[in-house]
């Protein structure tokens, strides 16, 4: 058993939904399909499926799908897929949300993955981060300002990385946050 599926056996629930998601469904499609990527327990998929999008959840961890599959009672499609060894199957979305999860190679694919429109809704730790929380390798931390070049084809809608400036005890200070658009044809 794996890293991951130790971690997800015990859960009862979901979790909640990443904060840039939640904060900002007001920018989501009335309809269409949407990708919870490097999903855990779901907690986006799920919020994603409330708001009326057709939604799949993929992540390399077996038992973070079957949770899934539990706690969206088959509202949401899953699929046992390691995004790291395999290059996902080129299918289209109208959103796609990844949270807490950083593979560079991987962004082509995600910009290539959604329509004309879609929107990708993007946070992950970085480098400035002034919490324990997340990981330490710095393979897995965003640089500074990094997230705005790794998808040079969107359109940036909103971008958050307070790092170590200001007041450190307020603010969201350990996620680089990215909201962009495929530009429509």
């Amino acid at each position: 058993m794996n890293k991951w599926d130790q971690r997800y056996q015990q859960a009862s629930e979901p979790g909640t939904a990443c904060e840039l998601l939640a904060e900002n469904l007001h920018l989501l499609p009335a309809k269409g399909r949407a990708l919870d990527l490097a999903c855990g327990l779901g907690a986006n998929a799920l919020l994603l499926n409330q708001q009326g999008l057709t939604v799949e959840a993929w992540d390399c961890s077996a038992e973070a799908i079957k949770r899934v599959e539990e706690f969206s009672a088959g509202l949401v499609a899953s699929r046992q897929i390691d995004l790291e060894s395999v290059t996902p199957p080129l299918v289209h979305f109208d959103v796609i949300v990844v949270a807490h999860y950083l593979y560079r190679p991987l962004c082509h694919w995600i910009q290539s993955a959604l329509n004309p429109g879609g929107v990708l809704f993007y946070q992950t730790w970085h480098q400035l981060k002034q919490s324990d929380k997340g990981p330490s390798n710095p393979d897995y931390l965003l640089a500074p300002s990094e997230l705005l070049t790794l998808f040079p084809h969107l359109d940036v809608r909103f971008y958050r990385e307070e790092g170590d400036c200001g007041d450190l005890s307020r603010g969201q200070r350990d996620m680089g946050q990215l909201i962009a658009q495929k530009p429509s044809l």
